[in-house]
């Protein structure tokens, strides 16, 4: 297979979300419309990730090809008028979300972190569907409930609520800054 042409090389090998979003983002900063970039990673999540936040930012996700242990992304970057980055309206931040744990009965936490962050630390009752799962096993959510996403960060449960807008869901709460900086009671799978 011959090689895919590209404009821009970005290493982001080694780094965990946010970080291959946060390096992917800066540099398409300094694209120009149309060029292409390459992003090399080894976090099976950035697939996904990388996905959502394209789609989310108007740029073109373009597909993945995995060489043994790295992921190859490549997006094209929209032009002026293609990008209008979205942001998920309703948004809690991690004290709000313990208080409404404790308060109220009819909620779903949704974890969409990938399956191994969710093992080795969630939220009890937290129920876990990665982002790159979330399209298929969407009909699985009670639309009744409230849904409060976490992940990580924020970023990747800011796309999640999006997308469960998107197909129909009118409670949808995204939880920032999620798991990193989680004080409340956690548990493990293991």
């Amino acid at each position: 297979m011959e090689p895919i042409k590209t404009d821009f090389v970005l290493d982001a090998k080694g780094l965990s979300c946010p970080m291959p979003i946060v390096k992917t983002k800066k540099l398409m900063k300094e694209l120009k419309a149309g060029q292409v970039i390459e992003i090399q990673a080894t976090d099976r999540g950035s697939k996904a990730d990388l996905k959502a936040w394209a789609d989310s930012g108007g740029h073109q996700y373009l597909g993945t090809i995995e060489e043994g242990e790295v992921l190859k992304h490549y997006l094209r970057k929209a032009s002026e008028e293609e990008i209008e980055e979205k942001n998920h309206p309703n948004i809690i931040n991690n004290e709000g979300l313990e208080n409404v744990l404790y308060s109220k009965s009819n909620v779903l936490l949704l974890d969409v972190r990938e399956a191994a962050e969710y093992a080795f630390e969630h939220i009890p009752g937290a129920v876990s569907i990665p982002l790159g799962e979330l399209n298929e096993k969407v009909q699985e959510l009670d639309r009744e409930k409230e849904i409060y996403v976490i992940c990580r960060t924020g970023r990747r449960s800011d796309l999640a609520a999006q997308k469960l807008t998107e197909n129909g869901f009118k409670n949808v709460v995204n939880v920032i800054p999620g798991m990193s900086q989680w004080l409340g009671k956690t548990e493990k799978s293991y």
